[in-house]
This record gives C-alpha cells, structure tokens and sequence, in this order.
C-alpha cells in the first residue's frame, strides 16, 4: 500500500486541513463558525445587487446556529456544539464564513474580531471574504492579526472564467482575485481559495482548468473544492428552470475531485471538498446530504485509481512527481 506524504492515515490521499491542523498544533483543532453581521458588496450596491446567484438569504451561513446572538455568546454556543462530538478538543480556530468578512471600515473588522480571538482556547482565525474587499489598511491589521496567531484568509474565486463570473453575478474579475492574493501573500498570510464545481456551463475539462489556473497563477497554501448546492429562493433556480443548469451526479462530482486532486501539488492543504446545506431549503444534488457517503466514495476511488493528490502535479511540467 502507497503512503501519502502529508497524511497519517492509509485511506487519506490528500492533504487533509485536520493534518495539518495535528502537524501545526500537535492535536485536534476544530474550527469554531461565526457570523460577524457582516454584508457583501454585491448585495449592498457598492459593486452590484441581489448577490451571487447561489447565494442563500445566509451568505453561507445556513448552519450558524445562534446568529443573531452577540460573537461571545455565539462562540460558546458553538463549541458547546461540537463539545457533543469532540468532547477532548481544547484547541479552536474562530472562522468568520458567511459573507465578506472585510467588508466594512477598519474600526468596525477590528471591533468584531477582537471580541472572539482572546477568548480561551482560540488560537486561530479563519476569514472568509472577496479579493475586491481587501483594502490596504485591513490588509495591514491581516498581517498584525498574522504576527499574533494563526491565520487563514478563505478567498471566494469560484470560477477563473470571465462569462461564467458575469452569469452568477460575481461583480469581480479574475485579475482581481490575482490581485488580492498577492497583497496578502506580500504579508506571508495563508490563502486559501474556494471554486465551485458545477455551475452553469461549466463543463468537466472547464472545472479542471479552474483548478489548473489557480494553482499556477496564485501562491495558495490552500484550495476549497465545493459542490454547487441549488437552494430555494436563489436567483439559481431561474437557470434551473430554463434548463441552463444541470445538477451534477454523485460519481461525475467524485471523478470529477479525483481528478482535480491529482492536480494539485500535494502540499497544498484541501481544506474542503464537499459542502453542506440544509434539508430544508435544498433543491439538489440531494446526495450532497450524504456527506460522509461523498467523501468516502472519494478515498475509494483515490485508491481504486492507486493514486495521490500530486500524481499529475501541475506546477511539475511533467516532472515525475511521485511519493
């Protein structure tokens, strides 16, 4: 049997968060996931209206349980919450999800932040935002924040194509993300980007070349691979219902990964490759609910294929680069 280089377990062929999460803390770390009352730039007018396309009325942030409530109380909550399935974690990352996370004047990001990262056991932060929202000062306060702890900023891209960016209203362009994660990467913060597989015209070899792209063009540390969720009450469903888009199969999405994992240059961190959505306010893929189902098809078809996120590395040219 073949040993990942990044990974403890014989089943894992890819380079897990929760790995590297071990390798940096020396234990389990959870992340802890927070609504910072935040908005977006596309929703609020500043670039655009209605938001992104598959945007839900929660930017994201469906499975927030209590947020309404002030960060502190939202942080306990949470970890109370994962205390039922991980009762031995001490150790927390506070990760800002839903919306743009920087979006709003210095003073306001820093008074949001600053309530949850000295609380105990934090020590971490994970940000979730847009390259069009990173102006120089909050990139600077990023960069303080980074001295202090440890720090991810979680870029949406979700696509490199031009038309398909226009098509789900992503108000930014390509240069932009480049951009972005060159003013943070100046500053030694982590990226970690976030794509989309099946969107609206998108095709197999289109998702394969999204992933290409952003690897060779950016200096990520990190790559988030989601399944497109349709969700009810979306702009979406009107390129549902004009049959303009097609829901992806469970074994299409699962090549799919598979092949976008070989991709990869193995040190990379895949902090995602599925998502979540609730019941509830789901169109589809419904498989997508069995998320354990997904990710388990996905360690067997690395293994069925005998392969490894890396085996076609593409920042190699070619270059063997096998374990």
């Amino acid at each position: 049997m073949m040993s990942f280089q990044y990974s403890n377990d014989p089943n894992k062929r890819f380079h897990t968060l929760n790995y590297a999460f071990r390798e940096e803390f020396g234990e389990k770390i959870f992340k802890v996931t927070m609504d910072g009352g935040f908005d977006c730039p596309n929703r609020d007018g500043t670039v655009a209206r209605g938001g992104c396309t598959f945007c839900s009325v929660s930017g994201s942030g469906d499975m927030i349980i209590a947020p309404k409530d002030p960060l502190p109380v939202q942080y306990q909550k949470e970890v109370t919450r994962m205390h039922k399935k991980w009762p031995d974690v001490n150790n927390y990352i506070v990760y800002f999800q839903n919306f743009t996370n920087t979006h709003a004047p210095l003073e306001v990001i820093k008074h949001r932040f600053e309530q949850v990262v000295n609380e105990e056991g934090v020590v971490g932060i994970s940000i979730g935002t847009r390259p069009d929202c990173l102006p120089d000062d909050v990139v600077e306060y990023l960069a303080e924040l980074n001295e202090r702890m440890y720090l991810w900023v979680e870029l949406g891209l979700q696509t490199t194509y031009e038309e398909t960016s226009r098509k789900i209203n992503r108000a930014h362009d390509y240069q932009t993300y480049l951009d972005g994660v060159a003013k943070l990467r100046k500053h030694n913060i982590r990226v970690c980007t976030h794509l989309i597989n099946g969107l609206p015209g998108e095709t197999h070899e289109m998702m394969l070349e999204n992933v290409r792209r952003t690897i060779l063009d950016s200096d990520i540390q990190g790559i988030k691979i989601h399944l497109l969720h349709l969700m009810k009450n979306t702009r979406m469903m009107r390129d549902y219902a004009k049959g303009e888009l097609k829901l992806m199969e469970q074994d299409e999405y699962v090549k799919l990964v598979c092949d976008q994992l070989e991709m990869i240059p193995p040190e990379i961190i895949v902090h995602r490759l599925t998502g979540d959505a609730p019941r509830d306010t789901l169109v589809g893929p419904m498989w997508s609910l069995k998320k354990w189902e997904v990710l388990n098809a996905i360690d067997k078809e690395m293994r069925e294929r005998d392969t490894y996120q890396g085996a076609k590395n593409v920042r190699l040219s070619g270059v063997d680069s096998s374990c």
